[in-house]
């Protein structure tokens, strides 16, 4: 190994993580550098056997065909001609399905796609009609992005989308490693550059046959090597040398003597011939929440799935995993699997095709074997259910969260508890007016062109503080509508509606939500926000967030209640008017009636 090691750096390279990489490699956005001296991960947390790759392919694939829902996306992206235009269709939906539901998405994506169908489309739309479509869809910088990327693309690119996954995150705003992978994987097949063939002095002696060489290594008598340094799963090693052990002629090792360029397993597609140097393309693999749970489980990857180290580890997996002939459809069925069978709660493992691969699964079989023999006084063997068995292994459960029984496979992933959102007070009015057909009309603002709600239309707001007491809230309230209308509004005048309750991924919001009845005209001062006056099909018409339509709501119901009580109580159901007769002709006596001795007249 040390001979391993001297000859990798006389090529100019330095070992890491088990392989031999460029000594002036680049860490991968979004990824955290590879430090010189990481230690390899335990053989029980990768996918070192080819053969096991190879079957999980086939597997995920085969189910992918039978058991994918039929998508919108999934439909543009395998039928659209245009490269451009299929890239497009896939980038809204990443983007859209970022923390949103599938069922929710397919309306909205459906919309979109029918107003702005090309990229040229969205980049002539204004952001309002952007946050029209939106509204609803939350984590509303979402749409924003997606069209100042587009307006780029346009502008800048001349209508032609990047063609790999580093440029499509390196140019285009909002698109980050994922979004990139996927892109790049379901658009166009792949398309992540690798590295250059690289030429390495021989290693006295020879090997003997049957040895399989690491990467970046060859062997005197084999002229050069091939150093694949994008290959999670060493390229050189994963290639027996035909001349040395199978003596195959169709070996795909691009070491072979006189054998034909071919990938190898890690999707690396080879363009030299033994000896020779040249560049390939590596298959692109994703990571998103799905795939973070399938291969956390797949191998028993207990630590924290959210930290840096384990998500580089999960992308080296995922990059290794991809099938070079169909990466898109791969990423594709990876993702699937997480979404509708290795779900977070209650997975239907029974269901999985590729179970046979799931640690996680092989170790809750063995723990319950080893029950059952108990329970049936058998000789129980300590269980084979131990971590990796390497100490202070990065990737197993910490010592303080050990294997828990009851959960089985949801063991993993495991994630650091979430923090707790900030916990923030809204005073919202409704400001109405009657309309020129009768019909209520409200007065909407437009929120600052950043921060939380970007762009956004609702009613007239102010931020409280927590301590804050009733009174005192319509005080505050009352002087901004005064300030801001010219209206002499009175904290008296304003009526109390209730509180509505909204929770953002990072806040805990709740609007304290009164309304207030204007018989005149308003004067808006304009210089501090744009509004406008709208009906009731105007509100939902505009770009207005899901919490402003939950007080609204809050308010018609309020108002129903009131017209409601405005008309008298009403005769409780069954009860009769004084003087009625006790039945109608028709009316089935009871038992106890017609027992009953007749009155007399």
């Amino acid at each position: 190994m040390s001979q391993l090691r001297a000859a990798a750096a006389a090529g100019g390279l330095r070992w890491s993580s088990g392989r031999a990489v460029p000594a002036a490699r680049r860490s991968r956005k979004g990824a955290s550098p590879r430090g010189g001296t990481a230690a390899p991960p335990p053989t029980p947390h990768v996918f070192s056997d080819p053969a096991e790759i190879g079957a999980l392919r086939r597997n995920l694939l085969a189910w992918y065909d039978r058991c994918k829902r039929d998508l919108p996306w999934r439909t543009l992206a395998a039928t659209e001609p245009d490269a451009d235009r299929r890239a497009y269709a896939v980038w809204v939906s990443e983007i859209m399905l970022q923390q949103t539901q599938v069922a929710t998405v397919i309306d909205y994506y459906n919309r979109w796609m029918q107003k702005w169908p090309t990229l040229q489309a969205l980049a002539q739309a204004s952001l309002e009609e952007v946050n029209e479509l939106w509204a609803g869809l939350g984590y509303y910088s979402r749409g924003k992005r997606l069209q100042e990327a587009a307006k780029k693309v346009v502008s800048e690119l001349a209508g032609r989308m990047p063609r790999t996954a580093e440029d499509l995150q390196k140019l285009l705003p909002g698109v980050g490693r994922y979004t990139a992978g996927a892109i790049a994987s379901i658009s166009y097949g792949q398309v992540r550059a690798g590295c250059q063939w690289t030429h390495l002095p021989s290693l006295p002696p020879s090997p003997a046959p049957g040895t399989v060489l690491l990467a970046g290594v060859t062997s005197q008598g084999l002229p050069g090597a091939v150093f694949d340094s994008a290959c999670p799963l060493l390229c050189g090693a994963c290639h027996p040398l035909p001349s040395l052990a199978c003596g195959s002629a169709s070996c795909v090792s691009p070491l072979c003597p006189g054998s034909a360029p071919a990938p190898c397993i890690a999707g690396s597609t080879g363009t030299s011939q033994r000896g020779n140097s040249g560049s390939w393309s590596q298959a692109t693999g994703v990571v998103d929440g799905n795939v973070i749970r399938v291969l956390c489980r797949l191998r028993c990857i207990g630590a924290d799935s959210s930290s840096p180290a384990v998500i580089d580890q999960l992308w080296d997996m995922a990059n290794a995993l991809v099938d070079r002939s169909r990466p898109g459809d791969f990423n594709q069925a990876l993702m699937e699997l997480g979404a509708t069978v290795c779900v977070p709660k209650a997975p239907l493992c029974g269901e999985c095709p590729v179970k046979q691969h799931c640690q996680a699964r092989c170790r809750v079989e063995k723990e319950l074997a080893f029950a059952s023999q108990k329970l049936f006084g058998k000789p129980t063997p300590v269980p084979d259910v131990e971590d990796c068995g390497v100490g202070g292994c990065p990737l197993c459960p910490p010592a303080t969260e050990p294997w828990d029984s009851s959960l089985g496979v949801t063991n993993f992933p495991r994630k650091a508890a979430k923090k707790q959102p900030r916990v923030a007070r809204t005073a919202t009015c409704v400001l109405e007016r009657r309309g020129c057909h009768g019909a209520p009309e409200y007065l909407i603002v437009q929120r600052p062109s950043s921060g939380l709600l970007a762009g956004l239309w609702e009613f007239p707001s102010l931020p409280l503080d927590q301590d804050l007491q009733e009174e005192k809230q319509r005080e505050a309230l009352a002087d901004h509508l005064r300030a801001w209308t010219g209206w002499p509004v009175v904290a008296g005048g304003l009526r109390f509606v209730g509180e509505v309750v909204h929770i953002f991924s990072h806040i805990h919001q709740t609007y304290v939500v009164y309304s207030l009845t204007l018989d005149g005209d308003v004067t808006l001062d304009t210089a501090l926000s744009p509004s406008r006056w709208v009906t009731e099909e105007g509100f939902h018409a505009s770009a207005v967030s899901t919490a402003m339509k939950k007080v609204l709501k809050a308010r018609e119901k309020q108002r129903g209640e009131e017209s409601s009580s405005g008309k008298g109580s009403k005769r409780k159901r069954g009860t009769k008017p004084q003087g009625a007769s006790s039945t109608r002709p028709g009316t089935q006596l009871s038992l106890r009636a017609f027992l009953r001795p007749p009155t007399s007249p």
